[in-house]
């Protein structure tokens, strides 16, 4: 079974790419991480995709400790 969440994410004015870039830091081997820069209520569109539950739990918690993320929101998807 293969787990896919989006994780909506605001960030600082004006640090929008340079988080991204730190995102994409926290795929791995089994992990696959993938960042959009959005306009709208949301900054940023994270995609995580991997086989584990607890992967995408290492990912949000990860992303929620990098210096100018603001705030998060996290959806998995149904299939």
């Amino acid at each position: 079974m293969s787990v896919k969440a989006y994780i909506l994410t605001v960030v600082s004015l004006g640090t929008e790419y340079q988080i991204a870039e730190e995102i994409l830091k926290l795929g791995n081997e089994k992990t696959k991480v993938s960042v959009d820069v959005v306009f709208g209520e949301y900054d940023l569109v994270v995609i995580v995709e991997t086989t584990e539950l607890k992967e995408v739990d290492r990912v949000v918690t990860q992303l929620r400790k990098i210096p100018g993320v603001q705030r998060t929101s996290t959806l998995i998807t149904s299939r």
